[in-house]
C-alpha cells in the first residue's frame, strides 16, 4: 500500500549473511561482525591478538577469503612483514605466480627489485654484479640473456601495473 507515492510497507530487516563457496573449500566472509561465529577458535584468537597490535580487520578477513584460515594462521604475519618491507604488490605477484602462500617466507630477502622487463633486470644484474663496462657500440640481447642464463635462478612476477611491473625474486 502506498500513500501519495510513499510505501507504507516496513523495510525488511538486514540479515547477517555469510557465503560458503564450495570450490576450494573456503568461505567468503561478507560482514566483519560475524567472523567470530564462522571462523575456528585459533584463527579468532589470532585475529584478536593482531587487532591488539593494530592490524586491520578487513585486511585479515580479505586474506582469509582469498587464501584460507590455515594459510592465515601460518603465513599472515610473514605476509604483512614482507609486504611492508618490499610492497604488497610484489608479495601478491609472487603468490599469484607460484600459486601458494608459503612462498612469502623470507621473500623480502630474495627480492631483487622491480623492473620494466626481465631484460632490464638482466642488464642491471650483469652490469652491476660483474662490473661490466660494455661499450655503446656493442649490442647485447638482454632478453636472450634472461632466457638463457637468469631464468633458472630467478622468478619473475608481474603485478599487472605499468610502472616497473616485473618483480624479480632469487630462487632458493
Amino acid at each position: 500500500m502506498t500513500i501519495e507515492g510513499v510505501s507504507t510497507i516496513p523495510p525488511i530487516a538486514p540479515k547477517i549473511v555469510y557465503c560458503i563457496l564450495s570450490s576450494k573449500n573456503h568461505m567468503s566472509i561478507t560482514l566483519t561482525s560475524n567472523y567470530k561465529e564462522i571462523l575456528t577458535g585459533r584463527v579468532v584468537d589470532m585475529i584478536d591478538n593482531l587487532l591488539d597490535e593494530m592490524h586491520d580487520l578487513q585486511a585479515m578477513l580479505t586474506f582469509i577469503d582469498e587464501h584460507s584460515e590455515d594459510d592465515f594462521f601460518h603465513y599472515y604475519e610473514e605476509y604483512v612483514r614482507c609486504g611492508e618491507a618490499i610492497g604488497f604488490e610484489a608479495v601478491d605477484a609472487l603468490i599469484e605466480e607460484q600459486g601458494c602462500v608459503s612462498y612469502v617466507e623470507n621473500c623480502d630477502e630474495r627480492y631483487q627489485g622491480c623492473y620494466q622487463s626481465t631484460a632490464d633486470f638482466a642488464e642491471v644484474f650483469y652490469t652491476n654484479t660483474m662490473c661490466l663496462d660494455i661499450p655503446s657500440a656493442i649490442v647485447v640481447d638482454w632478453e636472450a640473456t634472461w632466457d638463457s642464463a637468469l631464468y633458472y635462478d630467478f622468478t619473475a612476477c608481474s603485478d599487472g601495473g605499468t610502472y616497473c611491473p616485473w618483480h624479480i625474486f632469487a630462487d632458493n
